[in-house]
């Protein structure tokens, strides 16, 4: 059956839904959340209308580049488990639906972000975009150093939300910028590590199948120790006190600790998908300690 016969039999809740499937919701709202924390901890207030229409469009630009990111990445998703049940690759949707879907997005939500919030914002907004669109995915196929390139435009969200408030960028929104873009490293070893055959089936060149998982296991130490050295300069920098500092020494050292014991773990697998639940685990924790003390 071919995308355009499925679609057509499907009725129109069902193909909404797919819509909002392009957009990978759970991570949409995971960053959303994050640039929440970005208003929340700026020191300039802003209008809780403004604070409602820059999330609403900080979550359309991230829907726009998973729209794309789905749309570009059609073919690989049908070789990996995960990913195999997509809108695309079932056929659920028509490659050209997706990516009128993604234009919208992309071309209402960085004017609206830009006028809402600021320039700073909406150009934050446009680099995400450009850079997980048309910078990470192609060189997924490429280079294991894509993880690098693709941790920025995941980074920027909470930055964007500063931002927003500010209209600048100084060093406690770059030290949230700082702590999203080192905690996405280990977290993505760990998926890459868990799901290293998928991966390797689709074509995409990960730092376990490209430089061996020693090597992978060992890459996410060292961003784990730097990820726990930004999340403590958040108190010199007086953004948060005591409260946050213990529970970011206590989160590091578990996370940090973890990632450490799997030099050594038997079952890697079973290992690296449990460091990818308690890296969730940890960002959420961290930001919400976070949030509770912020001064």
């Amino acid at each position: 059956m071919t995308a355009t016969t499925a679609a057509g039999s499907r009725g129109v809740s069902a193909r909404l839904r797919d819509l909002a499937l392009l957009t990978k919701p759970r991570i949409t709202m995971l960053v959303v959340i994050t640039a929440a924390g970005g208003l929340w901890l700026a020191p300039a207030a802003v209008a809780p209308s403004t604070a409602l229409v820059t999330l609403l469009a900080i979550a359309a630009v991230v829907s726009a580049a998973n729209a794309f990111n789905c749309w570009l990445e059609r073919d690989v998703d049908a070789f990996m488990e995960r990913t195999r049940n997509r809108p695309l690759p079932a056929h659920r949707l028509e490659p050209r639906t997706a990516l009128t879907f993604a234009i919208v997005l992309g071309a209402l939500s960085v004017p609206v972000l830009t006028f809402a919030a600021n320039p700073l914002t909406g150009l934050l907004a446009a680099i995400a975009l450009v850079t997980y669109v048309w910078i990470y995915t192609p060189l997924k196929l490429r280079s294991p150093e894509a993880v690098l390139v693709g941790a920025i435009p995941g980074a920027l969200p909470p930055l964007m939300g500063y931002t927003a408030a500010t209209g600048a960028m100084d060093a406690t929104g770059l030290a949230l910028f700082g702590i999203l873009f080192f905690w996405q490293l280990p977290h993505f070893i760990a998926i890459s590590i868990y799901r290293r055959e998928e991966y390797e089936r689709a074509g995409i060149r990960v730092i376990p199948s490209v430089r061996g998982e020693l090597a992978a296991k060992v890459q996410a130490i060292v961003y784990t120790v730097a990820l726990v050295a930004t999340t403590i300069v958040l108190v010199p920098l007086g953004v948060a006190g005591p409260a946050y500092l213990a529970t970011a020494v206590i989160l590091g050292a578990v996370f940090l600790g973890y990632g450490v014991m799997g030099l050594r773990a038997r079952d890697t697998r079973a290992w690296a998908r449990r460091s990818f639940l308690l890296s969730l685990v940890y960002l959420t924790l961290l930001f919400a300690a976070l949030m509770i003390d912020a001064r």
